[in-house]
């Protein structure tokens, strides 16, 4: 394999590329068009399928053949290059807020986007459909084929459900040497190093019954309670970090009334999928000892009524996100420090939850980069990008896209 560094470096001296780079300069004002225009059109996670049609609709506007596969991910590659993909481009197309109307994503007095969704995923989607159109207006003959995703279910319960679907079929399993994943914004970091995660809702269920007539009764919030000051001791170490959070608790119906069922969401994260084994056995541990203090509890509160009453647990896991991370060699990791260095970037290498972590799961090669600006407030109503510098993000993913693909110069 010849040195990535000169390959690069011929790359962005080419008319070709330096025709691309211009491009991305004088379409600036279409990209930012379609960056609200996709924005306005609502994606939380699990109603995906409005933006990926108008998503899908673009790619075919651009002389791209796309389509929708059983996930709802849109798929889109060149006519005549449908059974090969040795490189994939994807964005996430889903955000955990969204606008209730089109207004909601607006363009502030000083040119920022503002709204849900207009960072995460926003930039990473509209720094693709650039690629896209890039790459057809000019005419690039890229050696190796390409598949650009725009897939579902990232955030939060989503659990990387698209990218689980593409990997798990063997026909992209095998021919997808490459991942590009584009997510949010800037162009300073490298996303090298997948970050596991499992998270879980935990339902606890009793009798119920009114809060005087009923006293003695097992409760469910106390339970939890119980549960989570033990679960909170749980020491975790600062080298793999690893973390916990309880995040969401319900449960009950009014002030006097013993609930008869409560429940809470419970998120646990390392690099080390040991330390999450062993937080989730800490946390079944804390239930199971919760459950045990509170039946004896009511045991001798209700000693000399003898009411019959119950008490159950139940853990469902509702996320399971892989750890993994790209070896320090990885041809990847070549190229993108190789296109910084050529573009004087200073970008470092992190580690985080995306939809790399599943390629990189099953040891193939993957980074997460932005889509350049800047970009703030994710999964908030205050969401924001400021587009001034959106095309060294551009420039950034063109060389890493074409430097791992090659070019006929």
């Amino acid at each position: 394999m010849p040195p990535v560094a000169p390959s690069v470096s011929d790359l962005a001296r080419s008319p070709e590329l330096r025709g691309c780079l211009d491009w991305f300069r004088q379409e600036r004002a279409w990209i930012n068009e379609q960056h609200l225009k996709l924005c306005r059109i609502p994606a939380p996670t699990f109603l995906e399928k409005e933006r990926a049609e108008w998503f899908a609709e673009r790619f075919r506007s651009l002389g791209w053949e796309a389509k929708l596969d059983r996930a709802g991910n849109v798929c889109a590659w060149l006519a005549g290059r449908k059974d090969a993909a040795s490189i994939a481009v994807t964005a996430h197309l889903d955000t955990v807020l969204a606008p209730r109307v089109p207004d909601d994503i607006k363009i502030a007095t000083d040119g920022r986007l503002l709204g849900p969704g207009v960072s995460d995923n926003g930039a990473g989607v509209t720094a693709m459909l650039a690629m896209v159109a890039a790459l057809r207006a000019l005419g690039i003959r890229h050696a190796l084929p390409l598949l650009f995703i725009g897939n579902v279910g990232e955030e939060g319960e989503g659990d990387l459900r698209g990218m689980r679907h593409i990997f798990s079929q063997a026909r992209w399993k095998d021919e997808i040497h490459y991942s590009l994943v584009l997510d949010g914004a800037g162009a300073d970091t490298i996303v090298a190093e997948a970050l596991g995660s499992r998270r879980f809702e935990v339902i606890v269920r009793g009798p119920g019954g009114h809060s005087w007539s009923d006293f003695g009764a097992p409760n469910p919030i106390v339970v939890l309670s119980r549960a989570v000051q033990a679960f909170a001791q749980t020491p975790v170490p600062a080298s793999p970090k690893t973390t916990f959070n309880v995040g969401v608790i319900r449960g009950g119906t009014s002030v006097n009334s013993i609930p008869e069922s409560a429940s809470m969401r419970v998120d646990i994260r390392s690099t080390s999928m040991a330390e999450m084994e062993r937080l989730e056995r800490a946390l079944r541990q804390a239930l199971d000892q919760a459950v045990e203090e509170e039946t004896q509890a009511t045991e001798m509160r209700t000693a000399s009524r003898r009411r019959p009453f119950g008490l159950s647990c139940e853990v469902v896991v509702i996320g399971n996100r892989p750890a993994g991370e790209l070896y320090p060699n990885a041809r990847i990791l070549q190229v993108i420090r190789a296109v910084d260095a050529q573009l004087g970037n200073a970008a470092q290498v992190q580690r985080a939850s995306t939809d790399a972590n599943i390629p990189l799961s099953l040891g193939l090669e993957a980074i997460a980069i932005g889509g350049g600006g800047a970009g703030g407030g994710a999964h908030t109503l205050q969401e924001w990008f400021d587009c001034n510098g959106r095309e060294l993000g551009l420039k950034r993913i063109l060389l890493t896209l074409l430097g791992l693909a090659g070019v006929a110069l």
